[in-house]
């Protein structure tokens, strides 16, 4: 039989075997500590990798991860490649260690082993699933000492006695306390482990009775070997099984739909038992949830507020009505540079719906502004009016180069009649304060 500490030992070496792996370190079980929510059964490694410049050529950390997963492969043991960090985030919010999980809930824990199992080998056969892999609820070994009470009566033996006895000598009892400065360590005694490693020598322990007689614990106690949970969880006051699932090169939200649909046809669920599934998914449809409120809300202030601008209603439905446009430009970027809809790009399309509408009140208020400036001409009045050539309203900018001559008694350019001759002045560029040597300025000539 391999021990875990061995079994570790084995799976580090076949991580170090990649070139791009710089340190590999594993821990097996978890802390003593309630805040950790690492399974007994999980292996932890963390890998370090060496610079990105010193890998392979052509390698990448999906082909990194594929290689990994293609040569850590131990009976038994699923591979989860994720982040330690994120890792640990999702465990300590939902309890699942993978991207996706399934919760089985229930009364009868063999249902519940039957049912984990069951479900794991149809996820497997959905598209995108590199692993499955269900909590072996049943499985364990355990001691159980059942204490005769009339024979431990008879020898002036209490309960207490002899279950002190059984639990000194097989875990162990602590006596005392050692102190090092600020830190603190149990003394632990019990007894060999040749006294307590087998059945037999259990019930040949000696406990010593009142009246100084020695009496062994199978005088007294039935000792044997019973099967039992490993470990039993519970969700909502109710026990469960763990179903562990590792998603790549797919959505989350796509994927748990189907393994969704494929679990509700081929499990018949017994009545009392409930399926929830569980890990990122879950922020995922809180998310949706959300943006289903937050969306429609966003739009319809939009609206409100170029509404209050435009004191009119078809300005403000002009600028909606490009907003589909400008969201499936932003779904075709999406889509040709391979990535997944999610949370992050869904806050994206919100900002570039606010874009979107920006520029469009842009549009919308220079427009308005270039048709009141036409009419207030009298230059809107027939179709060619509408050609940026038609006159300078619709320039925002005047055009340099050109010189137009303007009469003082109007735009006919006749000759002038009266006492003061008007004068022509030519638009062009105004002249420096610091004239260059040579250079004229434009004298101001009389009308002809």
């Amino acid at each position: 039989m391999v021990r875990p500490a061995e079994l570790l030992q084995i799976t580090n070496r076949m991580i170090k075997t990649v070139p791009e792996v710089k340190t590999v370190f594993g821990k097996a079980g978890r802390a003593e500590t309630a805040t950790d929510p690492a399974p007994i059964e999980m292996f932890e490694t963390v890998i370090q990798l060496k610079p990105q410049s010193e890998w392979r050529e052509g390698m990448t950390m999906e082909k990194l991860i594929a290689e990994l997963d293609s040569r850590v492969k131990v009976p038994g043991l699923a591979n989860v490649f994720v982040p330690p960090i994120r890792n640990r985030i999702d465990m300590l919010a939902t309890g699942i260690k993978s991207p996706v999980g399934v919760k089985v809930s229930g009364a009868d824990l063999a249902t519940l082993d039957r049912l984990g199992a069951k479900i794991a080998q149809v996820v497997k056969t959905v598209p995108g699933t590199t692993s499955a892999i269900s909590d072996r609820i049943l499985g364990g070994r355990y001691i159980d000492i059942k204490v005769d009470r009339l024979a431990a009566a008879r020898y002036g033996l209490s309960i207490e006695d002899v279950q002190n006895t059984a639990a000194g000598a097989v875990g162990g009892m602590s006596v005392d306390e050692k102190i090092e400065g600020l830190a603190r360590f149990p003394i632990n005694v019990r007894f060999p482990r040749e006294m307590r490693g087998s059945v037999e020598a259990l019930r040949s322990l000696p406990i010593v009775a009142p009246t100084g007689g020695i009496v062994p614990l199978g005088a007294v106690a039935s000792v044997q070997i019973a099967d039992g949970p490993v470990m039993v969880k519970s969700e909502n006051a109710r026990p469960s099984a763990w179903v562990y699932v590792d998603v790549r090169d797919r959505d989350i939200v796509g994927f748990v739909n189907e393994a969704r649909q494929k679990v509700a046809r081929e499990v018949s669920m017994p009545p009392g038992y409930s399926i929830t599934w569980s890990g990122q998914f879950e922020y995922a449809e809180r998310a949706s949830k959300r943006l289903a409120v937050i969306v429609p809300l966003t739009i319809g202030v939009i609206f409100l507020l170029l509404y209050l601008a435009f004191k009119r209603v078809r300005e403000p439905l002009i600028v909606l009505l490009a907003l589909p446009f400008a969201l499936i430009g932003g779904v075709w970027l999406i889509y040709l540079m391979g990535h997944a809809i999610s949370v992050a790009t869904a806050v994206g399309f919100i900002a570039l719906a606010g874009l979107a509408a920006e520029f469009g009140v842009i549009m919308l208020v220079y427009l308005d502004k270039a048709i009141e400036e036409r009419i207030e001409a009298g230059k809107f009045s027939k179709t060619e009016d509408l050609s940026p050539r038609a006159g300078s309203a619709a320039r925002p900018f005047p055009r340099r180069g050109r010189s137009s001559i303007r009469s003082d008694h109007g735009a006919s350019g006749r000759a002038c009649r009266g006492a003061r001759p008007p004068v022509c002045r030519r638009r062009e560029a105004a002249p420096s304060p610091f004239p260059i040597q040579g250079e004229r300025q434009s004298p101001r000539r009389p009308c002809r």
